[in-house]
């Protein structure tokens, strides 16, 4: 099996604008049913054995828990609620309109009145048309989302490996449907004063120092291509002119910041990929937590902060 196939955006350009939406769709039920987290963290998708899910939503007034789960081995939606009802459709061939129709179809049927409060795709070409009134985006390719769901899979046991090698304040692994990436994030315990202007996800996301890693799909307006990401916020003065590895790693401007961008393609078929992209994570790690002074005793190499800890407890 290929664990790092191809997947140029070009080539699911259809599917993924389509599945984008999907995801935001229920990512807003998630959003309005879920209990608020520091930074957010409530609100991401977290893998599971065949998908994405929601985790546990609830309790509602009426006491009812439900989830939501993609199975992208399937491809089909599932709502189950705690006292073991369940509905699922199929996600091939629906348009954007129709899995809208659909999904608030199901919540409804099974009691669930939560819908989302702002039924419009966040940060998307077309953000000023209701879910409910898409019918261009309608393409659903099961092959494509396989690779997908694949690649997501791998991204998230290297970003896994990552987060253990960090023994401070650490994000989980987590998959934003609004943004369509998966990310974990490093804090340091230093607060970060946002100006008036900054909107509430921001001030709440970014209110402690961060070192974020993570991979995209690629879009039209930032990155075109699948790649591997690391950014500091604040960005520590002199971040770009730091070296990254592997050869391949670079620096790019985005938005008035810099990312560390490794492209997919050019590490995927490398003999050992999980160790070059780790690499690469330690590298931009490295150097903005040097610049930035952050703490280097956070650092744990192989997740043991124990420094007698050496094997498992044999009772384990």
């Amino acid at each position: 099996m290929d664990l790092f196939p191809t997947l140029p955006r070009q080539s699911w350009a259809p599917t993924k604008e389509t599945l984008h939406r999907f995801l935001q769709i229920v990512g807003k039920v998630r959003l309005a049913a879920s209990v608020r987290r520091n930074h957010w963290w409530n609100v991401p998708f977290h893998l599971t054995g065949d998908g994405i899910t929601t985790r546990p939503c609830g309790p509602l007034a009426d006491g009812t828990v439900f989830t939501v789960d993609f199975d992208f081995t399937a491809h089909r939606l599932r709502v189950l609620t705690l006292d073991g009802r369940q509905v699922s459709f199929g996600l091939a061939g629906l348009s954007v309109g129709g899995f809208y129709r659909r999904f608030t179809g199901t919540l409804a049927a099974l009691g669930i009145s939560t819908v989302p409060a702002h039924p419009y795709p966040f940060d998307l070409p077309d953000a000023a048309r209701p879910f409910a009134e898409d019918e261009e985006h309608a393409t659903y390719d099961p092959a494509a989302v396989g690779r997908y769901w694949t690649i997501l899979t791998q991204v998230m046991l290297v970003l896994e490996e990552y987060a253990a090698g960090y023994s401070g304040k650490t994000s989980p692994v987590h998959h934003f449907w609004h943004t369509f990436d998966i990310a974990v994030t490093r804090f340091s315990d230093r607060h970060v004063a946002q100006g008036a202007s900054a909107d509430p996800v921001t001030r709440e996301a970014y209110s402690r120092e961060v070192i974020s890693s993570g991979f995209w799909f690629g879009d039209e307006r930032s990155y075109p291509e699948p790649a591997f990401y690391a950014y500091a916020a604040p960005e520590p003065d002199g971040l770009a002119r730091q070296p990254l590895e592997p050869a391949a790693a670079r620096w790019t401007e985005s938005n008035g910041a810099h990312l560390a961008l490794l492209p997919y393609d050019e590490v995927r078929t490398a003999p050992d990929a999980r160790a070059e992209i780790l690499r690469f994570y330690d590298s931009a790690y490295a150097a903005a937590a040097r610049l930035a002074g952050w703490p280097a005793d956070r650092l744990c190499p192989g997740g043991v902060t124990d420094p007698e800890e050496r094997v498992v407890p044999g009772p384990l």
